[in-house]
Formats: structure tokens, sequence, C-alpha cells
């Protein structure tokens, strides 16, 4: 297990956590004891459910001088938020709510095959955290059970926008990351289009990661959150919204779909355990 200092902004050997942010995540572990027993996904939303209000932070993966395992439940992207309560959900369903299994769950959804490795071991698109994930037998991507149809994309979003990522300014994390995006990008991409979702809304689960694809050039995803099924019977979206918080979102998932630009449907993952 890498060593954590927790002094000011604690970095050694490839942990990044401070003082608050270790408190908050064993306050957090208390608190996901009381989570009712029920199906994965229904415990997912109840860990989910306790970080609404949690301010969004974009980027919070980046702009340390190495890369590392953040820890930080004080500010939250969409991505950070998905992978901090799959974390906690993991850890709970073993009976291993302790610190250190907290950050070995985190390092295994995070990054390729489980091990931080560098800037590029990072599951940067998350097209390829999900086959990754599903590689390491943690989710299982539904999309075409649900109708989901075949689509060829290039993704080289990053390597294409090397100014938005620090690391890429290092010419063997750009060359790496180009590698990457190749690679991933010979794999096609199975998207569940809103009409069919719209469709198929019965065969999601509250739980379910859903993950909003998108036509934007070079790029896959531009949003994660967690399915919810609300007392209407619809299914919402639970996420890190841009707009500020940890939030559910008042419309529903195909509703709330339609007001995004450039959005060209969803990718649909369950978690399993």
């Amino acid at each position: 297990m890498m060593a954590v200092f927790l002094s000011g902004w604690a970095q050694a050997q490839g942990i990044s956590c401070t003082p608050a942010n270790k408190e908050a995540v064993l306050k957090k572990l208390e608190q996901i004891q009381g989570v009712p027993d029920s199906s994965f996904g229904e415990e997912l939303i109840s860990i989910g459910k306790s970080f609404l209000g949690t301010p969004y932070v974009a980027q919070t993966l980046e702009g340390n001088p190495a890369e590392a395992l953040v820890v930080d439940l004080q500010g939250l992207d969409c991505t950070t938020f998905v992978e901090n309560v799959l974390a906690f959900g993991l850890i709970r369903r073993k009976g291993t709510l302790a610190f250190d299994a907290f950050l070995d769950a985190l390092e295994k959804i995070r990054y390729r095959n489980g091990m931080l490795n560098g800037y590029p071991s990072r599951l940067h698109y998350f097209t390829e955290w999900i086959t990754d994930n599903q590689k390491k037998g943690l989710v299982r991507d539904i999309t075409a059970e649900l109708g989901g149809k075949e689509i060829r994309r290039t993704l080289d979003f990053m390597t294409g926008h090397r100014d938005l990522y620090t690391a890429l300014a290092e010419e063997k994390y750009f060359e790496e990351m180009q590698r990457i995006e190749e690679s991933i990008s010979e794999e096609p991409l199975c998207v569940l289009p809103v009409e069919v979702l719209k469709e198929n809304e019965h065969r999601l689960a509250s739980g379910d990661i859903i993950a909003l694809a998108t036509s934007i050039d070079g790029l896959d995803v531009t949003h994660t959150g967690f399915a919810i099924r609300l007392p209407d019977n619809r299914i919402h979206l639970l996420h890190a919204s841009s707009s500020g918080e940890v939030e559910i979102s008042d419309l529903p998932l195909v509703d709330y779909l339609k007001k995004i630009r450039k959005n060209t449907g969803v990718i649909v993952a369950r978690p399993v355990f």
C-alpha cells in the first residue's frame, strides 16, 4: 500500500490527500455503515445521495507535479463523483470499511488495469473507463442490450487540445497519450440514442452509470452520473452538476438530454458485485 503523509497537501509515493479529506473519508465510512442492505445499485444511490450539496469543482485530478491518487471529497467533478461512490460501495459490500481499503478501491477503478503508473495510466476517456472496469468485473456495459448502435469515433481530443492538459507539456506523456488514443479509437462505441432510450427507460435501474455521448470532435463523453428512479417512475440523473453541486436532475433523463447541445445519446454501465 502506498504511504500517505497528512501534513498540508500530502503527496507521497503517489497519493495526494489533505488532513481534511482523510477526515472526510473516515466520516463517510462511518456514515455508509447505516446504508440499508439492498441491490448493489440501490446501495450506490444511497451512498451517492449522501453527497448531495457537495460543491462541483472541475479538473480535481489535474495539476499535480506528478500523477497521484487524488483523494478529495470536498469538491467533485462528474467522474470523481462516480468513482468515489463506486469505491465506497465496493468496500461496503466487501465489509472492509477502512481508509486503506478505500484507497485500493479508488486506484483500481481510476487507473488502467487498476495500477497507477504515471499520467497516461489514468482512464481519461470515459468509454475506456467503462471497458477497463468491465474487464475488472466492476461494471457491465449494457448499452447494446438496450438497443444501442455501434459508431466509429476517432478519440484525440486530449492531444488535439494539448494546452488544456498541463501534464501533456511533457513529450513522453504526449506521445503515450497519442498511442492510447490510437488504440481506443480502433474499438467501436455503442451509443443508445435518446429516442431508443425513451422506449427502454423501464429497463434502466437505479445505480446504473450513465455516460452522455457527444458529437464533439475527438471526444466520446461529456458528462456522467447515476440513474435514479424517482416516485414519478421516471429515470433522473444523480450527478455532480457543473451548475454547482451534486444534485438530482429536475427533469427526467430523456428530457434532460434534449437540452444538451451535441448530445448523441448515452452509454450505460451497470455496476456489478
